[in-house]
């Protein structure tokens, strides 16, 4: 189950204007049409990005009158995180390496 999610939360974040949108929501909720407006596309074309994060857990829809109003939902950008947070401490232990061995020849 993790695995999925992290699959969906990956795909809804590897296009920029679904990113975009999550940076949008991060002052507040907004209806769709207001998140499609920097993007100049239709309702439909953004309501289709809109489903893909709400599909990834990434936002929370709701029905206002005739509106859809989104708001962000970090929970599953967490996860991401954590689970790239492996790959940070994989990296700082061999640039740690790399640095002493630099260090060590550099002093020779």
């Amino acid at each position: 189950m993790v695995d999925e999610k992290l699959t969906l939360t990956f795909a809804a974040l590897a296009d920029p204007t679904r990113r975009g949108m999550l940076a949008a929501l991060t002052s507040g909720e907004k209806p769709i049409s207001e998140l499609a407006r920097p993007y100049q596309m239709t309702l439909a074309g953004a309501a289709k990005h809109v489903a893909i994060l709400a599909r990834a857990g990434l936002i929370e829809r709701r029905k206002v009158g005739r509106q859809n109003i989104c708001r962000l939902n970090a929970g599953n950008l967490k996860e991401a995180n954590d689970w790239l947070a492996q790959w940070q401490r994989f990296w700082n232990v061999r640039l740690d390496a790399l640095e002493k061995a630099l260090k060590e020849e550099l002093s020779q």
